[in-house]
C-alpha cells in the first residue's frame, strides 16, 4: 500500500523545485558532527541542547542540531566565486511542539562566497517564493543590522547585545535604560527607540528612516532596503524588530510568517560573523524553514494526495497514457486507477474516454 505524502512532505518538494529551478545545487552531508563544532557556536543555535555520544576513536560526536554550520565547515572557502547550494535535512533537536528532542525536517539553502547585492536580492525573492509555497497568506519581515550597528559602534559587545535584544522585544522603556547604563546619547537613544517601533510597508516606514538617519549614519543600507522592496513587491514588511545575535549576523536579516502558525516558520540573514569566527574569507547569506512548525497546517489546510484521478477500462494502454501525459502537461497531478483505492484522497475524477 502506498502511503501519501503529507502536507509537509509535499512543501519540502515544492521547495526544492524552485531553489533547483534558481541554479542552487542539493548539498548531502553526515548525520553527525564533531560535538565541538556547537559547543563553540551555541549561541547560533535554536536550542542549545544537543545530542551527543563518543565513536570508536573516543571522539566525542553530535547528532546534527544545524545544517548552517556543517555546510560551513565542510564548504570550500572561495571569497572570489560563489556557491548556491540547498538542502533537504534531519536534524535533531528540541522540538517546539513538543518539548523534546524530535527528529525533524529542515529545508533551506546557502549562498556563499561573494555576496553582492543581486545575490541578497536573489535569496530574498527565494526567501518569499518559499512562503508562498507553503500559503498565499503569508509575510516576509526584514530589517538590515547595519543601521542600528552604526548607531552603538562604539559599544562593547556586550553593551550591544543588550540593546538589540531591547529592540527585538520592542521593549522601549528597557531600551531607555539600557542606553543610559551604556552612555548612548539621548538623541541616539530616541532614534534607537524609535527604529525599533517602526514596522509596516516599506513606501510607509523607508521614508521616516530615512528622514531619521540621513546625515547621522551610513545610508547605504537603507539605499539598499529601497531597491530590494521596490522589485520584490507585495507581501513585505520593513520591521527593525526583527535582529539576530549580533557576534553572527550583519547585514540583512528576515523573517517568514504564515497565517496559521505564530512562529516565524522561516528565518535567514547575512551571517559574515559567523564566517569570520569560523576562519572563513567568504561571505554568506541563506535561510531556513523549519518544516516541524507547518505540521500545524495540517489541521487547517484541505489536503489532497492528488489533484486528478484517471480512471480505465479495456483501452489500449497508449491511449491512456496519452490521456495522462494530457492532463499533467496541463500542470495538474494524476493518478492512474483501473479501481480508486480506498482513503485515497482527490479533487476530481476523469476517465480516459
Amino acid at each position: 500500500m502506498n502511503v501519501p505524502l503529507d502536507v509537509t512532505e509535499k512543501i519540502a518538494f515544492r521547495l526544492r523545485s524552485i531553489y533547483n529551478q534558481r541554479g542552487y545545487t542539493q548539498y548531502k552531508m553526515s548525520k553527525f558532527e564533531e560535538y565541538d563544532l556547537y559547543a563553540r557556536n551555541k549561541d547560533f543555535l535554536l536550542s542549545e541542547n544537543v545530542i551527543t555520544f563518543t565513536d570508536l576513536s573516543g571522539k566525542l560526536m553530535a547528532l546534527k542540531p544545524d545544517v548552517t554550520l556543517s555546510i560551513v565547515k565542510n564548504s570550500r572557502d572561495d571569497s572570489e566565486g560563489l556557491q548556491k547550494l540547498y538542502y533537504h535535512e534531519n536534524v535533531y533537536r528540541v522540538s517546539k511542539n513538543s518539548h523534546g528532542f524530535r527528529e525533524i525536517q529542515q529545508v533551506g539553502l546557502e549562498a556563499i562566497g561573494n555576496i553582492d547585492d543581486f545575490c541578497i536580492l536573489e535569496v530574498l525573492q527565494l526567501a518569499r517564493e518559499s512562503l508562498e509555497q507553503i500559503s498565499e497568506d503569508c509575510i516576509l519581515e526584514i530589517s538590515h543590522l547595519g543601521l542600528m550597528s552604526a548607531l552603538t559602534e562604539d559599544l562593547s559587545a556586550d553593551q550591544k547585545a543588550e540593546i538589540f535584544r531591547c529592540v527585538g522585544s520592542k521593549s522601549g522603556h528597557e531600551l531607555m535604560a539600557v542606553c543610559k547604563d551604556a552612555c548612548v546619547s539621548e538623541e541616539k537613544a530616541e532614534i534607537l527607540k524609535t527604529l525599533a517601533s517602526l514596522g509596516g510597508s516599506p513606501e510607509v516606514v523607508l521614508p521616516k528612516v530615512k528622514a531619521l538617519l540621513t546625515g547621522l549614519v551610513d545610508t547605504k543600507p537603507l539605499a539598499l532596503l529601497e531597491q530590494i522592496s521596490a522589485i520584490l513587491g507585495g507581501k513585505l514588511r520593513i520591521d527593525f524588530s526583527v535582529v539576530d545575535d549580533i557576534h553572527y549576523y550583519n547585514g540583512i536579516v528576515f523573517k517568514g510568517f504564515v497565517r496559521g502558525v505564530p512562529d516565524a516558520v522561516l528565518s535567514g540573514g547575512q551571517y559574515d560573523k559567523l564566517m569570520r569566527k569560523m576562519k572563513r574569507k567568504s561571505s554568506a547569506i541563506g535561510f531556513a524553514v523549519y518544516m516541524d512548525l507547518l505540521e500545524r497546517l495540517e489541521n487547517d489546510t484541505e489536503a489532497y494526495d492528488v489533484d486528478t484521478v484517471l480512471l480505465y477500462d479495456n483501452e489500449p494502454i497508449a491511449e491512456i497514457a496519452a490521456a495522462a501525459k494530457a492532463l499533467m502537461d496541463g500542470g495538474v497531478s494524476v493518478a492512474v486507477y483501473r479501481q480508486i483505492p480506498e482513503n485515497l484522497r482527490y479533487r476530481v475524477v476523469k476517465t480516459v474516454r
